[in-house]
């Protein structure tokens, strides 16, 4: 068998030697690996000239052909411009690169889909629509990851009009499907129904905007938007096309208007997906028994030392309080279940299939503690992942 050759990175000493996080990163975090024998001649031959040119025929004859001979539909693009990245905002493409291969690891070990980050160097609309569309060939599926707002949505939309492939954004929709169900949890632990619940969600980025939408077709109705400026209600004139649609949906139906502190006074909800602190005196006007997802990174709006005092349910996006909202409880099942079921897009019935399943998964363990699974949970991938196909199927978005 042929020796293999050293892929690591070169001996040298790295200028951050001996810290642990730089010390994991050298190299990378992800290489490619052969799926096939390459030990001699006729394997040689089978896996690239001759034998090769029989599949690239087969395939120029018939393009669906793709989906059995290639890694193309188990693959995704992760693509980013590095403009808005974790809780570091807009480091640029290269920058982002560290980020865009975590994304892509997650991917493999959650949900056994391959994954390539591509990082763009261009902030513009138009320039990254063009390059994702013109690569598109390539993957079975598109992953927007940390792309500033408003663009986000401009982006995601004009790709879903042009590809006939899954196109999903994760800090929108990943972000959604788990803070629904760790929410469909807590209502259920406080004896809540959706209809007659008061929800705020401070935020009106790309994560914001989403969670909104699918707490609305989970059938939210009294939901109050706050971005720096207030309410989004449009009694004001500042707001984008895609505030004021959402104003239309939410606090207009209720007459909701003012600040932060105006909406959180009774509410039973409070979801932060912005950053900055809510002053302990605001979070005590709620209601009680209240709920409180607190999700920046790495400081809560509401840290949950406070949070506990005023509320029964408390979540946040860290690993070392219980409840954390992590995204990978969510993208890696839903694209194996697109993949699964080779679904040309993904739906919001598949979304709000994964996040039943996730809810589902805790089952009569609920608590104050535990409203949703760990990212660890074997269980999770396959749930999210079955009940994506099955929704994919149910919605009509399958290949014949």
């Amino acid at each position: 068998m042929a020796e293999e050759l050293e892929t690591t990175a070169p001996a040298t000493e790295h200028p951050f030697a001996g810290d642990p996080v730089f010390d994991l990163h050298v190299g990378g975090k992800m290489a490619i690996r052969s799926a096939v024998p390459l030990t001699g001649r006729d394997e040689l031959s089978l896996a690239y000239t001759p034998g090769v040119a029989r599949v690239c025929e087969a395939i120029a004859a018939d393009p669906s052909m793709t989906a059995h001979y290639t890694w193309v539909p188990n693959t995704v693009a992760v693509v980013t411009d590095g403009t808005a990245v974790l809780g570091l905002g807009d480091i640029g493409p290269a920058a982002a690169m560290p980020v865009m291969e975590g994304k892509a690891v997650l991917f493999k070990q959650f949900g056994n889909v391959d994954a390539i980050p591509i990082c763009l160097d261009t902030t513009d609309a138009d320039e990254i629509v063009e390059t994702v569309v013109r690569l598109a060939p390539s993957f079975g599926g598109i992953n927007l990851e940390d792309i500033s707002a408003p663009r986000c949505f401009e982006i995601e939309r004009r790709l879903k009009e042009l590809l006939d492939i899954p196109v999903f954004h994760d800090d929108q929709h990943g972000t959604a499907v788990v803070v629904l169900a760790a929410l469909t949890n807590a209502l259920r632990l406080t004896g809540r129904e959706a209809a007659s619940t008061r929800v705020v969600i401070s935020g009106a980025g790309a994560a914001g905007v989403a969670v909104a939408r699918i707490l609305l077709e989970a059938g939210i109705r009294d939901l109050a938007v706050v971005d720096r400026r207030g309410v989004l209600n449009n009694v004001r004139e500042d707001l984008t096309s895609v505030k004021s649609a959402l104003a239309r949906d939410t606090a207009d139906n209720y007459g909701r208007t003012g600040a932060l502190a105006d909406v959180m006074d009774g509410a039973d909800v409070y979801i932060g997906v912005s950053g900055g602190t809510v002053p302990e005196e605001v979070v005590a006007t709620m209601a009680e028994g209240a709920i409180i997802f607190g999700l920046a990174n790495p400081t809560p709006e509401v840290h949950p030392d406070v949070a506990g005092r005023h509320a029964r349910v408390v979540a946040t996006g860290r690993s070392d309080f219980p409840n954390q909202i992590n995204n990978v409880l969510a993208f890696p099942g839903i694209f194996r279940g697109a993949f699964d079921a080779r679904a040309m897009a993904i739906t919001e019935g598949m979304k709000l299939a994964a996040a039943t399943a996730l809810a589902e998964l805790v089952g009569d363990e609920l608590s104050e503690d535990f409203i949703i699974p760990g990212p660890f949970d074997p269980r999770v991938g396959p749930a999210v992942a079955r009940a994506v196909a099955a929704a994919a199927r149910r919605d009509g978005v399958v290949r014949a």
